[in-house]
């Protein structure tokens, strides 16, 4: 059926529909009938209710479904009709002149569509982009961090250095009493290393096996134990072991156990040193990806439909509920993840996505099949069966789609270099390796 558009704001449309009240009570009886032959009433055989009695039970909730997927359909209908891109689920309500009758067949459907984007010139915008490399300093960097996991321990005679392990007994006391936590027996602290507050670890430091010593120890004024914050406490320290630590050399046998079965040394160099030059690649793409979304915003200016906003507000609010309660929170005891705390981030989120999808049609940037396959197999090459990993990315559609939008997005990231002023960083790999920007 005819229906009629208007513009009730920027984003804002509103539709009035009609239905048949005709073919919703055809639609209603075939529903009914249909009903009859497996509804199961008392004083009847299976298929033998009639229509009526099923009818007095049913009729209410039947008539609502097919008056709504009439309104539905309606909907859908005139939405193609106008041509129209809708953003959100649609307000339905009868008309005023409907409002009191009995079943009303005159629906109005308010809703916001999507905005039309004018990208803007992306030569006026400036991004960063970051390189980096691996030199023999980051390669031996790394081999040492490797070796450090394989330390073993050998006792030592001399006081404990930085570096070395103290196997200790405490007790610490407030104003001559012990407090819950200040004790341990048996308990390993690798010197130097930071684990302990400052005056602890000063007052084991330089002490030899078989010591007991007794120092003050003070807790910052914002330690997480309030009963401790800001005040000094007495520890007495017995130290029952000091040992130094015996890094493996790195020979055929630390090869072999670093995953190089035939324990050439060069070769596991060679594989160290590949697996950083991806690391370092994929970490350095990332900060440039950075760059380029916080940039890519400024092409164009929009108005965002709210609905859109709301609906990705919802879904990080929902996605924290559901990181919360992996953690082990109880959400049925935790305070409510309030949703407009994401408004912000949803609002990026979503204005980020309407430009970014306008230069991708725009454009022509979606992935290519051999694009897809290229990251699938570069993804691959860091397993043990490359090929089972392809299979595997190649039988489920969801994730072929996840490894689509990672090529889409580099397509994006690619084609603001080439347009965009771009300014080069080097970054350090020691700064680089810290975490991803």
């Amino acid at each position: 059926m005819a229906s009629q558009l208007e513009t009730t704001g920027t984003l804002e449309r509103r539709l009035t529909l009609s239905v048949n009240p005709a073919d919703i009570s055809s639609k209603v009886q075939e529903r009914l009938r249909s009903m009859a032959k497996t509804t199961r009433m008392p004083g009847f055989r299976p298929g033998k209710v009639p229509v009526r009695l099923v009818e007095q039970s049913y009729g209410p909730q039947v008539r609502a479904e097919a008056l709504g997927d009439a309104i539905s359909r309606a909907f859908g209908d005139a939405v193609q009709e106008h041509g129209l891109r809708v953003a959100g689920q649609p307000d339905i309500a009868p008309t005023e002149a409907q409002k009191d009758a009995a079943e009303p067949t005159e629906f109005t459907a308010t809703f916001e569509v999507y905005p039309e984007v004018k990208l803007g010139d992306p030569s006026t915008l400036e991004v960063d982009r970051y390189t980096a490399s691996v030199d023999d300093k980051a390669l031996e960097s790394t081999i040492d961090v490797l070796r450090k996991q394989r330390t073993t321990w050998k006792a030592v005679r001399r006081g404990g250095k930085k570096g070395d392990r103290a196997t200790i007994d405490f007790t610490g006391k407030l104003d001559g009493e012990a407090f819950n936590g200040g004790s341990a027996e048996d308990f390993p602290m690798v010197l130097g290393e930071g684990r302990m507050l400052p005056d602890f670890e000063a007052g084991v430091l330089g002490k030899k096996t078989g010591e007991t010593v007794t120092f003050d120890v003070k807790f910052p004024d914002d330690y997480g134990a309030e009963h401790l914050a800001g005040k000094t406490a007495q520890f007495e320290v017995t130290v029952k072991k000091v040992e130094g630590p015996e890094l493996p050399e790195v020979d055929a046998e630390f090869a072999k156990q670093m995953g190089q079965e035939d324990g050439d040394v060069e070769k596991f160099r060679a594989d160290v040193r590949s697996n950083l030059e991806r690391e370092v690649r994929q970490r350095v793409q990332s900060r440039t990806k950075t760059s380029v979304m916080d940039k890519i915003v400024g092409l164009a200016d929009i108005e965002l439909p709210k609905a859109l906003v709301e609906q990705e507000a919802e879904s990080l609010a929902a996605r924290m509920r559901e990181d919360l309660a992996a953690r082990g929170l109880d959400m049925r005891k935790a305070p409510p993840v309030p949703t407009d705390a994401f408004n912000e981030q949803a609002t990026r989120r979503v204005r980020l996505g309407l430009i970014v999808s306008e230069v991708v049609r725009e454009n022509a940037l979606q992935a290519k099949p051999e694009q897809i396959r290229k990251q699938i197999e570069e993804f691959a090459s860091t397993y043990e069966n490359p090929a089972e990993v392809v299979r595997w990315y190649f039988s489920d559609r969801d994730r072929l789609a996840e490894v689509e939008a990672l090529v889409v997005e580099q397509n994006v990231v690619d084609w603001l270099l080439s347009k965009a002023k771009v300014t080069d960083h080097e970054v350090g790999f020691d700064e680089l390796m810290k975490g991803l920007a």
